[in-house]
């Protein structure tokens, strides 16, 4: 009992900063903590991104915590008013980096084609489609060239270089008609 009064609440919130900077350094090095573990406080939010308690977000609430109530303690505050001091600020700390982590979400791209995509593209037949049979087209859907193999809608055969446009999408085989 001795020995826990010799802490000054100095050196606690300090200790607190102390672990939450290495609990984000934690994250920063291994990924988010906590994103194998299922049902997390914020599980109703499921936007796609960052959560409020991500692993990261609460790394910087307790540092922050922890940081700001050792200043406020040095400055002469109680306990109390040192921890109202933490909470206010990591709530600050936290939340601009859980505004910059969904700002950097959102600037994501996919590069994720759609099969729907190809309908009514227009495409130039690469490997000749014989009657019955299958060939293969070359389609630019935006700034990628895809290969698709394809077949002819009415059957016919359809020589190479020839411009058709796809109809219809089955799986990884496209059904195409001349133009």
């Amino acid at each position: 009992m001795d020995v826990l009064s010799s802490f000054s609440a100095f050196s606690v919130f300090l200790a607190i900063a102390g672990v939450g900077f290495l609990f984000m350094m934690a994250a920063l090095l291994f990924g988010e903590v906590f994103e194998h573990v299922d049902g997390g406080l914020d599980h109703d939010l499921d936007h796609g991104g960052p959560g409020f308690f991500s692993s990261r977000v609460m790394g910087v609430f307790v540092t922050a915590f922890g940081g700001f109530g050792a200043i406020a303690t040095h400055y002469g505050m109680g306990a109390f008013p040192a921890s109202l001091v933490g909470m206010g600020s990591g709530f600050v700390f936290g939340s601009a980096v859980y505004a910059f982590a969904r700002f950097l979400y959102g600037q994501q791209a996919t590069s994720e084609l759609r099969s729907r995509d190809l309908v009514g593209q227009p495409a130039r037949v690469v490997v000749t489609i014989p009657p019955g049979g299958v060939g293969q087209i070359r389609c630019r859907l935006g700034e990628e060239l895809i290969d698709k193999v394809a077949r002819a809608g009415d059957e016919n055969a359809i020589p190479e270089n020839t411009t058709v446009t796809v109809e219809e999408v089955l799986g990884e085989v496209v059904i195409v008609r001349k133009h």
